[in-house]
């Protein structure tokens, strides 16, 4: 009998002991906190590299839409390593980037005027322009011509925990040649 009475008091001094209900609770909640503090910085990286794309595509695409009647294949692969070190601090190996002159013709098709690749991106040989765009620069009376600066790249999630296989991105811009007329030529391309 003085067993099951000193049983029973061993029980209802646990049953009012805390001390040790902190530490169970934190490693509960500890591996859900962790993986929503990885996945956030995860995400957070992955959101500054797509706008950094975003960013590379529009500068190379601008500064080809300044240029006066014609661009020299020198001047574009300059054009493409300064836009590659917007990417910085993060990697751009594998930064892949397509400049493109696509001719918008009377009849409303087009047609790709010249195109060029750098570290792996493929020139284009046919371009189909979104709808919008064509009915921003079609105009019946005579042939237009548009800048599409396109960049790519693969990102590879730094802790693998919540983003696990890598995640494309790919940008495109769209410029109006602004000096000189409406055609660029690329001399070398």
């Amino acid at each position: 009998m003085r067993m099951w009475r000193q049983l029973a008091q061993l029980l209802a001094r646990w049953r009012g002991d805390n001390r040790g209900a902190a530490v169970v609770e934190f490693a509960l909640i500890l591996p859900v906190m962790l993986t929503l503090y990885v996945g956030s910085i995860e995400a957070s990286v992955l959101i500054t590299m797509d706008r950094k794309v975003q960013s590379a595509a529009g500068a190379v695409g601008d500064l080809v839409a300044r240029s006066d009647d014609q661009i020299s294949a020198d001047q574009l692969r300059n054009y493409f390593q300064a836009a590659s070190g917007i990417l910085s601090p993060y990697s751009a190996d594998t930064l892949k980037q397509v400049v493109t002159s696509v001719q918008i013709r009377k009849d409303g098709t087009t047609r790709v005027d010249w195109s060029r690749g750098f570290n792996g991106g493929t020139p284009r040989t046919s371009f189909t322009l979104p709808r919008e765009m064509k009915d921003i620069v079609w105009d019946r009376t005579r042939d237009k011509y548009i800048i599409v600066a396109e960049a790519s790249t693969a990102f590879q999630p730094m802790f693998g925990l919540v983003f696990t296989q890598a995640i494309s991105l790919y940008r495109q811009s769209f410029f109006m040649p602004r000096f000189q007329g409406d055609r660029i030529q690329c001399v070398g391309c």
